[in-house]
C-alpha cells in the first residue's frame, strides 16, 4: 500500500467499534452544551472508546474529536479527526440518520477516510489516489448537470452569535435552489450527506460552516469519487476553510453561481 493506506484497516476498526456501541446501547441521557446543541452519553462512549483504540494502534497520531478536543501530538502534520456520532440530534429523537466519521489529515485534507452508518447497515472507505467505496463497491458521483435534474442537500441552520445573519444567506439559497432543483433534502449530518454525494445519491451538499470532525472524510469520499469540495470563493476545500460545498463535476459552476446570489440577496434582499 501506498501513503497512509495501510493505516485504512486501523480506521475500519475504530469506525466497526463505534457501530457496536450505538447499536447496543441504550441512550440513557440528553444535555446541552451550548445554544440548540445536545451531547448524549452515546456520543462520550463511542469518542472516549474510538480515543482510546487509536491511541493504542497509532500512538504517533494526535485525535482531534468534537466532544474532547485536541489529544496527543501536536502538529498538523498528521492526525485523525474523529465525529464520534455525527447527528446527535436524529440520534436522540430516534431518527436512524447519523453516522460515525473518522478521517486522517495531512496538510489540511484527508488522506483516508471511514464513515459508518449504524443504523442503515452502511459503511464507506477511501484513500487518497485510490477511489471511494461503499463497502467492496467502488463509488462515483453523479453525472448530473442540469439543476431541475438535481437534488441537493442542505446543511442546517447556524446557531449561536451571528446566526441570524448567517441564516439569511441559508434563506435566500432554499428560495433560489427550491425554485428550480428537483428535490431539496435536510438530511441534519454532514457525514451522510458527503458519502450520498460521493455515492450520487444526491448532487450537492451546501454546507455552510466547516468542522474538521464533520467533514474531513466526507470531502475526501467526494473527491475520490469524482465529485469536487470547495470553499465559498471557490478554492479547494481543506480543514481551514469556512463552508463545505460538495458538488458533482457538472454542477460546480451552477452551484457556486447559486451561492453567489444567495448572498447578494441577503445583503440586498429583493
Amino acid at each position: 500500500m501506498t501513503g497512509h493506506a495501510h493505516l485504512l484497516p486501523v480506521a475500519r476498526e475504530a469506525v466497526a467499534l463505534a457501530n457496536r456501541i450505538i447499536r447496543s446501547r441504550v441512550l440513557r441521557s440528553v444535555v446541552a452544551k451550548a445554544e440548540r446543541d445536545i451531547v448524549t452519553d452515546v456520543d462520550l462512549a463511542v469518542e472516549e472508546a474510538v480515543r482510546d483504540f487509536l491511541s493504542r494502534e497509532t500512538p504517533e497520531i494526535g485525535i482531534l474529536g468534537e466532544e474532547h478536543g485536541r489529544t496527543g501530538p501536536a502538529g498538523d502534520a498528521l492526525w485523525w479527526a474523529l465525529d464520534p456520532v455525527d447527528g446527535t440530534a436524529n440520534l436522540a429523537r430516534g431518527i436512524p440518520l447519523c453516522a460515525v466519521s473518522l478521517a486522517l489529515v495531512e496538510g489540511g485534507r484527508g488522506v483516508l477516510a471511514a464513515i459508518d452508518l449504524p443504523f442503515l447497515g452502511a459503511g464507506y472507505t477511501a484513500a487518497a489516489g485510490q477511489g471511494a467505496y461503499a463497502g467492496d463497491e467502488r463509488i462515483r458521483a453523479s453525472g448530473v448537470q442540469a439543476l431541475p435534474e438535481a437534488m441537493i442537500s442542505i446543511g442546517d441552520f447556524a446557531v449561536g452569535a451571528g446566526a441570524e445573519a448567517k441564516n439569511r444567506v441559508r434563506i435566500a439559497l432554499l428560495t433560489h435552489l427550491g425554485a428550480r432543483a428537483q428535490r431539496i433534502r435536510m438530511v441534519g449530518t454532514a457525514a451522510v450527506d458527503l458519502a450520498w454525494v460521493a455515492q450520487g445519491r444526491l448532487d450537492a451538499s451546501i454546507i455552510l460552516a466547516n468542522q474538521p470532525w464533520d467533514t474531513m472524510a466526507g470531502a475526501l469520499l467526494v473527491r475520490e469519487a469524482g465529485g469536487v469540495v470547495l470553499d465559498l470563493d471557490d478554492t479547494e476545500h481543506t480543514a481551514g476553510s469556512s463552508a463545505t460545498i460538495a458538488v458533482c463535476a457538472g454542477l460546480r459552476e451552477t452551484v457556486m453561481a447559486a451561492l453567489r446570489q444567495a448572498h447578494a440577496d441577503a445583503l440586498d434582499p429583493p
